[in-house]
């Protein structure tokens, strides 16, 4: 009768489409990501990874306020030199060692000096890590830095058992992963899978619903939609736009949709020969271009036009500074004043097919108010490098994006921003920058953030072009997931049915 009644339960389940509990959720992912080593990780996929096995200090929620995960309190101090974070009791390492101010400075001082470590930049402004006892850490700081706890939510806050560390060695890390998330790292074979299995010793093992999660990296899109289809996949993150009508359409699954913080920009070598030297002229290829259009054509009107390197209506967007409209006849007379009515450059670009589409429709409109502009397409380690040396004209490259507006303008603007490739120093800019980043206060960071951005509209040393949309397509067996701007997967709640 017991077994009458269990069979008779599931079917009932499986019939009104209950979820159940455990599982095997699959993941279609936009590319393998690169190590997984929160120390020595660059990708975007592996921050996908990371998300289900590598708990952080603190995380961000869909509002991108900072929100606890290992660290359930946080303080400044008066002068904002010290921050002191509070750990949360009961954490174990996938090893079964415990976290405390032990380990987390530990981890840290890793982060801060390894020498494998690519964090160090982030973590530049911490002076040293003081342990106060056995749940307190205080941060001290060389100067004040209020995006430190955006750093915290990112890989630079990830925790890993310190034992294992020094078992493993800087270089082997990430073979075995030994992190305190939800889910542990199985199997990883490069190009083909990642394959993570639920820890029941979580410390919030009551939240999650699944018993394993398969990560397949498969970046043809198009292939993504169709194995989504074919229900070898649960999930595929970042599908095409263009291929969002079509999931939309189908009654097995559902697309998810969320304003993102990533962003495609267009950046300009100033310290190179081109014509794009002369602020007129990178002013007259703004005019010529309609982001509008660049949407449509080649994105189905899924993206958000953008000139900010904040998305529109988010926190320290300036309102004040929308997307200027397409003006030909300006465009023209800002060439003719310039003394280059036909600017010839080249335009840089990766050679996915919907970057090179991006580059073909500025090229055409831009052609109309006088420009030559002629295309490269180079696979993405090589524009790296190109643009690194200063081999560019002007370089298509996209961001992920960060919660903190630091994160999003001073790599690239800043005059010892990392991803400065173009040489743009204007000590205005350098010092707005310095003073939002000393202060905690959201309406001062707000108000300087903003004056800030006046400066890099002005100048254009970039043209930031739109911010995408995380596009999400889910099987109808998946509930539970809560999209957030960074576009990263948490699995907390997330279950088949």
């Amino acid at each position: 009768m017991q077994r009458f009644s269990a069979s008779l339960l599931l079917i009932l389940g499986l019939l009104t489409g209950v979820a159940q509990a455990g599982g095997t959720l699959r993941i279609g992912l936009n590319e393998d990501p690169d190590a997984l080593d929160p120390a020595r990780g660059g990708s975007f996929v592996g921050r996908v990874v990371f998300a289900a096995v590598c708990d952080k200090l603190v995380d961000t929620d869909p509002n991108n306020d900072i929100v606890p995960q290992l660290a359930t309190a946080w303080r400044w101090s008066p002068d904002n030199l010290a921050l002191t974070l509070t750990l949360r009791s009961g954490v174990i390492f996938q090893d079964g060692e415990k976290l405390d101010a032990e380990s987390v400075k530990a981890n840290l001082e890793r982060y801060r000096s390894a020498p494998e470590s690519v964090r160090k930049g982030e973590l530049k402004p911490v002076a040293s890590v003081e342990i106060v006892d056995p749940q307190t850490v205080v941060l001290h700081l060389s100067r004040p830095y209020a995006p430190l706890l955006t750093v915290l939510a990112d890989r630079a806050g990830m925790m890993m058992s310190p034992k294992a560390m020094a078992r493993l060695g800087g270089a082997n890390i990430a073979n075995e992963l030994p992190c305190a998330g939800p889910f542990k790292l199985t199997e990883r074979v490069a190009q083909d899978r990642i394959v993570v299995d639920s820890f029941p010793g979580y410390w919030d093992a009551a939240s999650i619903k699944l018993d394993r999660i398969v990560y397949q990296p498969i970046p043809d899109t198009s292939v993504r939609l169709v194995n989504l289809r074919a229900g070898q996949l649960d999930m595929a993150e970042r599908l095409g736009a263009t291929d969002a009508a079509a999931v939309k359409k189908d009654p097995k699954l559902r697309l998810i949709a969320q304003p993102a913080l990533a962003y495609e920009t267009m950046g300009f070598n100033l310290a190179g020969n081109s014509p794009l030297k002369n602020p007129l002229v990178r002013e007259a290829l703004e005019a010529s271009i309609d982001r509008g259009v660049i949407n449509q054509v080649v994105m189905d009107g899924q993206f958000i036009p953008s000139n900010q390197f904040e998305a529109p209506g988010s926190r320290y967007w300036n309102a004040a500074r929308p997307s200027p409209p397409r003006d030909l006849a300006r465009a023209k007379a800002l060439l003719r004043q310039a003394g280059v009515p036909h600017p010839v450059f080249t335009l840089t670009v990766g050679n996915e097919p919907v970057v090179q589409q991006v580059g073909q429709v500025i090229q055409s409109l831009a052609a109309e108010a006088g420009f030559d502009i002629k295309l490269r397409a180079l696979e993405a380690n090589a524009m790296i490098a190109a643009a690194k040396a200063g081999e560019y004209d002007a370089v298509m490259a996209i961001w992920s994006g960060r919660a903190d507006p630091d994160g999003n303008v001073q790599i690239w603007l800043a005059s010892d921003g990392f991803l400065n490739w173009g040489k743009y120093s204007n000590p205005r800019f350098d010092d707005l920058l310095t003073q939002a980043r000393g202060t905690t206060e959201v309406a001062a960071r707000q108000a300087l953030y903003r004056d800030l951005s006046d400066v890099y509209l002005a100048d254009r040393p970039h043209l930031v072009l739109y911010h995408m949309q995380w596009l999400w397509g889910l099987s109808e067996r998946v509930t539970g997931f809560v999209p957030t701007p960074d576009g990263l997967i948490r699995v907390r709640g997330v279950e088949l049915r």
